[in-house]
């Protein structure tokens, strides 16, 4: 039997929308440092560095919709609030780090060619 072509469509939408999301400039870098376990929102943007407070919120929130990240808040004064990973976002830093070790691997050849490149198409 033929797959259906809508089932196509929306399988590439789903890999197209998990792509740009972990592909963002913060989600991958926000699941790493989660990895080393939970953590709260301050510690967090701590240790990222140069993220803002509201690109933190904004990326913690989205990583919590699609499933990877868990928000647990512990009722204290003032209230303790922690984010970890979830199954699923442990099951993602495997990839991660496959595309990290990847990247330090070849940049050289990627910067090779892109100088390559350039100078061929005056850029």
């Amino acid at each position: 039997m033929k797959p259906d072509v809508r089932d196509q469509t929306a399988s590439c939408q789903t890999i197209s929308a998990m792509l740009s999301r972990i592909g963002d400039k913060w989600s991958a870098l926000v699941v790493t440092y989660l990895g080393q376990g939970p953590m709260r929102f301050s510690a967090l943007r701590r240790e990222i560095g140069n993220i803002s407070q509201k690109m933190l919120t904004t990326t913690l929130r989205n990583l919590e919709r699609d499933g990877l990240v868990a928000r647990v808040v512990t009722p204290s004064r003032p209230p303790r609030v922690d984010y970890a990973l979830t199954d699923l976002g442990r099951e993602l830093l495997g990839p991660i780090d496959t595309l990290v070790r990847w990247t330090v691997e070849n940049t050289a050849r990627i910067n090779a060619a892109r100088a390559r490149y350039d100078a061929e198409n005056g850029g």
